[in-house]
């Protein structure tokens, strides 16, 4: 563009057919414009060049404002797109990595603090957590998509960069479906289609070798996952961790009616689960601690078979493709019998 703009500028002669044939191009009403100017005024042949370099540039502009589009987002709204945004800024870990897995990192000008995945996320420019978003370095980054999420960016921060100018497209996954649906959907975003209909068919083909291994199991383990460790919290139904247990085979204790419910060690014990899964909020040191106060419990079914494992919670909390490789970790935690059934 760069290089066009300047032939354009060292070659606006008003004899020149090629200007004239650009300025034939201008809105009618510029045209008009020009042809109402004073009796007195004078074209002198610098402002002739002057005239016509500005229009030129016009003409080159007035393509570029009508290149969007309006789409709607998984939240219903209407959102005027870019037909290529070229300066992206993802507001949840997330977001980042599907962009990456497109293959579109280099379009991301700024990401939330937390996105470290993949390596070349770490060096972008962060704009704030995805709870507590930084408008203005966000504003200053001057991008032309902003990728939100439901389920954390807060509400008012969207409406202020939509204030601002800026088209914010949110995503809501709530499933493994979900994920696959906003993959495919940020693909069109970026014009990017081809890659995200194969990307999104092999995570498709990944969760249907799970579904027809775990189709014919004879048994299901039963599962406590822990997600944190003081208080000691699970998972219930309805969240990504319970589709994530069940698909990979197993049976998850704490489902029920309260997303996150809360534990005592010995309730815990009571439900007598086989396997104990717990994420690495707790890494190190702190979980040897944690892995250290379940074996208080020798009669404990995962304690006795030594079946407490510890999971990056990276891979089963973000609801991006690394999902599946999270979906595949537990299901050969659950079946090692069956772990090399998958690729």
């Amino acid at each position: 563009m760069k290089r066009e703009l300047a032939n354009a500028h060292f070659s606006c002669d008003p004899r020149d057919p090629q200007t004239m044939a650009n300025t034939m191009k201008l809105p009618k009403v510029i045209l008009i414009s020009m042809s109402m100017r004073p009796a007195s005024f004078q074209m002198t042949p610098a402002i002739a060049r002057i005239t016509m370099t500005l229009l030129l540039l016009l003409s080159l502009a007035v393509p570029l404002l009508a290149e969007a589009r309006l789409v709607h987002d998984q939240l219903g709204r209407a959102v005027n797109v870019p037909e290529q945004p070229a300066r992206i800024v993802t507001l949840a870990a997330s977001l980042t990595e599907i962009v990456f897995a497109l293959e579109q990192g280099q379009r991301l000008v700024g990401v939330e603090q937390f996105s470290d995945y993949p390596e070349a996320a770490r060096v972008l420019p962060k704009v704030g957590s995805y709870i507590s978003p930084n408008v203005e370095r966000i504003m200053a980054l001057r991008p032309d998509l902003v990728l939100a999420i439901k389920d954390g960016n807060p509400y008012h921060s969207v409406a202020r960069l939509e204030g601002l100018g800026l088209p914010v497209y949110a995503v809501d996954p709530r499933n493994l479906q979900g994920v696959i649906a906003t993959v495919v959907e940020i693909g069109a975003l970026l014009g990017v289609e081809d890659r995200a209909r194969q990307l999104a068919a092999d995570l498709s083909r990944r969760q249907e070798r799970l579904r027809v291994l775990t189709a014919g199991l004879s048994h299901r383990p039963r599962v406590f996952f822990q997600i944190g460790t003081t208080p000691i919290v699970a998972v219930g139904s309805h969240t990504f961790l319970d589709e994530l247990i069940t698909t990979a085979g197993a049976v998850n204790l704490t489902a029920g009616k309260i997303p996150y419910p809360r534990f005592s060690q010995e309730q815990v014990v009571a439900l007598r689960p086989e396997v104990i899964v717990i994420t690495s909020m707790t890494r190190g040191e702190a979980f040897d601690k944690v892995k250290e106060g379940w074996r208080r419990w020798p009669s404990l079914p995962a304690v006795r078979d030594n079946r407490i494992f510890l999971v990056d919670s990276d891979l089963v909390d973000r609801p991006a493709p690394r999902i599946f490789d999270g979906l595949e970790q537990l299901f050969r935690l659950f079946h090692p019998e069956l772990a090399g059934e998958i690729s």
